[in-house]
């Protein structure tokens, strides 16, 4: 089982800040085309990568990162300074 946060705007079209999911992603974007899959909240979420960043437990990571032994995914919009 895999822990998923989701936060700000893609909270908002997803509707949930944080599900628990059994997956076979082998990647993160692995892990989002089953997402986008599941239905058209979770496509819009997904829609535009350019404009989202992942943490693996609590760590930035790339959309190739392995989900291997990872207990946490956040997704978010990237971080702006101010």
């Amino acid at each position: 089982m895999i822990d998923v946060l989701y936060f700000a705007w893609v909270r908002e079209r997803i509707g949930l800040p944080r599900e628990r999911l059994e997956t076979s992603a082998a990647t993160v974007a692995d892990l989002i085309a089953e997402l986008r899959a599941r239905e058209a909240r979770y496509a819009a979420a997904f829609a535009d990568l350019s404009s989202l960043r992942v943490a693996l437990d609590q760590e930035l990571a790339s959309f190739d990162a392995p989900l291997a032994g990872v207990r946490e995914v956040a997704f978010f919009p990237p971080m702006t300074g101010g």
